[in-house]
């Protein structure tokens, strides 16, 4: 599926997706990856959803922290895609998250990248932890 966005200044959107890849500002990725409207783009090491652990949102409450040290912006929130499927992780894993008052949003990998385009075509400090399977 390709989009096409209203505006994108400044800012970093999905360009388009399918099976297996998504691009970001028109360069194509064909691995899980860390997305952030205020131009994070990252690899996530998490090839497959069963890969996600408890030290993943440790490391995205750190990475939420950098980016508004870096910005002087909180991400306001954090949008799991956890792949080809609807899944979810278990509730404690997110304490970190909710330490620093982030809430997270769990979706499918494809809802997550239309949500994530909204939300940061809207301005929002947006963060997206995308499993491609």
């Amino acid at each position: 599926m390709k989009f096409q966005a209203d505006r994108a200044d400044d800012v970093q959107i999905i360009t388009g997706y399918g099976p297996g890849w998504l691009s970001v500002n028109r360069q194509e990725q064909r691995s899980s990856l860390l997305v952030g409207s205020s131009g994070l783009l990252q690899p996530w090491a998490c090839a497959r959803f069963e890969d996600v652990q408890a030290e993943h949102f440790e490391a995205l409450a750190q990475v939420c922290a950098d980016i508004e040290q870096r910005t002087q912006r909180a991400i306001e929130v954090l949008l799991l895609g956890s792949g080809n499927r609807q899944r979810f992780v278990h509730p404690s894993w997110l304490r970190p998250l909710m330490q620093q008052r982030i809430g997270m949003e769990t979706m499918d990998t494809p809802a997550a990248l239309r949500t994530y385009n909204v939300l940061a075509m809207e301005g929002r400090n947006v963060l997206a932890a995308l499993v491609l399977e």
